[in-house]
């Protein structure tokens, strides 16, 4: 998986590689590799950093 995820910051906004119905999720939380994620679709989330692919979304605004 991706170093990326230690980067992770409250507010970030990102997808999860291998659940796309899941929709756009925003970062709550990271904590000792443990990621809390507010998804549209799947409501809010416990990832294991080290377990999860996410992928970074960036606003075009």
């Amino acid at each position: 998986m991706s170093d990326f995820n230690a980067m992770l910051e409250p507010g970030q906004l990102v997808r999860n590689a291998r659940e796309p119905d899941w929709g756009l999720g925003q970062v709550q939380s990271n904590i000792n590799g443990k990621l809390t994620v507010n998804f549209e679709n799947a409501g809010k989330v416990v990832l294991i950093g080290s377990e999860v692919d996410l992928i970074p979304e960036f606003s075009s605004g």
